[in-house]
């Protein structure tokens, strides 16, 4: 796993309580000149993008999904340059340090938004405050990723502090993820979320501005002139939306678009035969899993909750549905991010045994439906109806399945574990810090905003785990956690997802593990 070699290195080296000091945003790698889609050399040269989704909303503090990421990025620039070896580099943040009271920030000066304003650390503190504190903003999905911080100050013009009492380490890959800026004086004028169906609905900082919003068609980015840090030399950018994998293959081999995301395997063969594009792939940290709520019946039983894992045959779907495109996991952590157990197996497909604890689990004869987006994941919707079947083979257990918009399994995935509208649904976890807390607090500690598994000895070792500062015994407390997972089975655990992409091959840009999009990164 090439993602997972970098991943380790990568984790090791930021393990230091005071970052980096040094360069800029690095905006300054792209050159060249894209291809004029229409032939018309007085048209403005453009890079397309289609993906599965694009954004639900044009909040950027209200969402945690990658695609989303990917057209907020631009805009509303990251505090963070994030390597594919996941260091951390300076950009809006110069330097960062951590002492007795938390860690301070230090801000770029003469950054401003796309209104003019001048962007402060006032402007940084609202923004982590908006999105861990309800009471000051809004209910942020991204709340789930900054658990370690409890708040946030400026102390100066040009000075936040992130309060925490969590290794540093920990609150660092925290911090360094999320904090798009936005600007408090604009944004306290707006609805909460953000709502909007233009082009003013956007006010960032970032290189780009958006110049045409159409919600769930498109987003159109064009370079913003007073843009602090390098130029951006892409003219004109477009993110649209395709939600079938087909779609977005013909749009890449018509022309019509120049990157497109999640290429299904029966579409791979013909994308790499076409002239001008080929497939790009990369293993991501990206786990693709069934959730069972088990605040609700049947799910409340480990049995039950064991006897979906042994009723899947999880390779069988990896080889059929995903045509190799994937890894079986053995618990809720993908190999290659700290903390992940490698001792552990993954369950293998055994109906009677299946059978065997769905007695005794007290729930024979129970019905129940599984739920799943479709063209958000790798085969997401073929992946889950093969499962719901192979569920279905037990003798004691009638499973349905069903479809359901994306946005509904993300209000799902953050409902609380005893929700029962969908209790059962497949949904994907990025764990984009490459540290499996990210991947285990939002769903294992209690009250936690992903909240899944209600189980107090887990919760207490998660969170006993956020304040070990020896790497070691870190590690080790986080793969012993992993362990007592997978026994509990919270989830029906899938498989980490490949990343496909169809790419026009003159373009100059290559998959992450963390599935970033990032137009500072392209080159064509």
């Amino acid at each position: 796993m090439k993602g997972a070699d970098n991943q380790s290195t990568g984790r090791r080296s930021v393990l230091k309580a005071t970052g980096a000091v040094g360069v800029t945003a690095g905006l300054g790698a792209i050159a060249g000149c894209l291809d004029d889609p229409t032939g018309d050399d007085d048209e403005t040269d453009e890079l397309v993008i289609t993906q599965g989704e694009i954004i639900e909303n044009p909040d950027p503090n209200d969402h945690i999904t990658g695609p989303y990421f990917n057209v907020l990025d631009p805009v509303y620039e990251p505090l963070f340059n994030v390597t594919p070896e996941f260091e951390f580099e300076p950009r809006v943040v110069t330097e960062w340090e951590d002492t007795d009271d938390g860690a301070e920030l230090t801000i770029q000066e003469g950054i401003t938004f796309h209104n003019g304003d001048e962007m402060t650390a006032d402007d940084v503190a609202y923004t982590f405050n908006r999105m861990i504190d309800p009471d000051e903003g809004i209910e942020s999905d991204q709340a789930a990723g900054l658990g370690a911080i409890d708040n946030a100050e400026a102390l100066d013009e040009t000075t936040v502090l992130l309060e925490h009492d969590v290794a540093p380490s920990l609150a660092e890959f925290e911090y360094a993820n999320y904090g798009r800026v936005v600007n408090q004086e604009w944004i306290e004028d707006q609805d909460q979320p953000i709502a909007g169906n233009d082009a003013d609905a956007f006010n960032g900082t970032g290189p780009y501005e958006v110049v045409e919003y159409e919600p769930d068609v498109q987003i159109v980015l064009e370079p913003f002139d007073d843009y602090w840090g390098d130029d951006a030399t892409l003219e004109r950018v477009v993110f649209n939306q395709d939600g079938e994998s087909s779609g977005r293959a013909n749009a890449l081999e018509t022309g019509e678009s120049d990157i497109v995301d999640n290429i299904i395997p029966e579409d791979v063969a013909g994308v790499d035969d076409a002239d001008g594009v080929e497939i790009r792939e990369e293993t991501s940290l990206r786990n693709v899993f069934l959730v069972m709520k088990s605040g609700v019946e049947p799910f409340d039983s480990t049995e039950f909750r064991q006897a979906m894992n042994y009723a899947v045959d999880n390779q069988g779907i990896i080889e059929d549905s995903l045509g190799g495109y994937g890894e079986a996991m053995t618990q809720p952590i993908p190999d290659g991010v700290f903390g992940h157990n490698p001792d552990l197996d993954p369950y293998e497909q055994d109906l009677e045994y299946a059978e065997e604890l769905v007695e005794e689990s007290g729930h024979a004869g129970v019905e129940i439906t599984l739920y799943s987006p479709e063209g958000r994941y790798l085969n997401d919707a073929d992946v889950a109806e093969m499962a719901a079947d192979q569920i279905d083979q037990l003798e004691n257990v009638d499973c349905d399945f069903d479809t359901a918009p994306f946005p509904d399994i993300s209000d799902a995935n953050s409902a609380p574990y005893d929700d029962d509208e969908i209790p059962f649904f497949l949904i994907g976890w990025g764990v984009i810090t490459g540290d499996s807390d990210y991947g285990l607090a939002p769903f294992f500690v209690e009250e936690a905003p992903q909240e899944t598994l209600r189980n107090e000895d887990i919760s207490e070792m998660i969170l006993e785990s956020q304040t070990i500062e020896d790497e070691d015994e870190r590690e080790a407390q986080l793969q012993e956690i992993n362990a007592e997972l997978r026994e509990e089975a919270p989830w029906v655990f899938l498989h980490s997802q490949d990343s496909v992409y169809g790419v026009r091959d003159d373009i100059g840009w290559e998959p992450r593990a963390d599935e970033s999009i990032y137009l500072w990164d392209i080159d064509s």
